[in-house]
């Protein structure tokens, strides 16, 4: 008797109860993008078609939780200006007054984008890009 039918229903087995997949997007890639996307899957120890699925996937659930790379620089470099701001006054013994210190955060606002883009080398924002 062949084992043949028990393992393609072994490997059915593990799929009940999912959702059918049945939507699939496409996508083109230069030969050396599709080259390093199947370096990148292989490298995972999967097909590029789960790890482009895995990543995708990933990527949708953490971007509404996750800030990104320059969006947690941009706030950094907007703590150290607000830091290097406020604290500069007050080392030198002067006291803050609300106008100052409203007027510290609207500069903290208006440049740390553009200081933050000037350290990771990208064109500053325009001021459409900068308020967000």
């Amino acid at each position: 008797m062949s084992t043949e039918p028990l393992i393609i229903e072994n490997r059915f087995a593990r799929f009940k109860g999912r959702e059918t997949r049945s939507q699939s997007i496409a996508t083109r890639f230069t030969p050396a993008e599709a080259k390093a996307l199947l370096r990148r899957a292989e490298e995972s120890g999967q097909n590029l078609r789960e790890w482009a699925r895995e990543v995708l996937l990933r990527e949708l659930r953490g971007s509404a939780s996750a800030p990104t790379g320059p969006t947690v620089l941009t706030e950094i470099v907007g703590l150290h200006l607000f830091l290097i701001n406020v604290l500069s006054p007050i080392a030198r013994g002067e006291r803050i007054t609300q106008e100052h210190y409203q007027e510290i955060i609207r500069h903290v606002r208006e440049h740390k984008h553009g200081a933050a883009a000037e350290i990771l080398g990208t064109p500053t924002p325009g001021p459409a890009e900068v308020r967000k």
